[in-house]
């Protein structure tokens, strides 16, 4: 049962880190903005999450 538990929490990972990078990617933000942004969700998931969420660009 362990692994698909992991599984299924690892797909949902996937798909919030997927959604925020889309999300970046339709921010009215400058290109360069949205290249680091993008760069520290995949390099560093967790604390890029956390990060994007607090002072990611709103709206």
């Amino acid at each position: 049962m362990g692994i698909e538990v992991g599984g299924l929490l690892g797909l949902i990972w996937l798909i919030i880190v997927i959604w925020a990078i889309v999300k970046v990617a339709k921010s009215p933000a400058g290109g360069l903005a949205k290249l680091l942004w993008i760069l520290v969700l995949l390099f560093f998931p967790l604390i890029g999450l956390i990060i994007w969420f607090l002072f990611g660009p709103k709206g």
